[in-house]
């Protein structure tokens, strides 16, 4: 299994090593990837991207519904991390 983020691409960089460079958003993290697999993208388009590598291009509205289902799982797990330490902190205080 593996996990691909979309970004949008916001600018073309130089090429490296003869592969086609971009810079992507990712929710306001930017990152350099390969686009050689996405020969056709633009600018403001978006794309999945896997370990640095632009897989294909996706819509708008199809990685906003991926950014949003990625927020929630963070979420569930901030969630489980509070009550973990609220369950360790009422275990320490029955134990003294």
């Amino acid at each position: 299994m593996c996990l691909a983020v979309p970004g949008r691409i916001i600018s073309f960089e130089e090429e490296q090593g003869g592969s086609k460079m971009a810079k992507a958003d990712f929710a306001g993290v930017v990152k350099t990837v390969c686009i050689d697999w996405v020969p056709d993208v633009k600018i403001g388009d978006y794309v999945l991207v896997h370990v640095g590598f632009a897989l294909n291009k996706i819509d708008e509205k199809e990685a906003e519904e991926t950014l949003r289902a990625f927020l929630e799982v963070e979420e569930g797990f901030r969630e489980a991390s509070r009550m973990a330490e609220e369950r360790r902190e009422r275990s320490e205080g029955l134990e003294k």
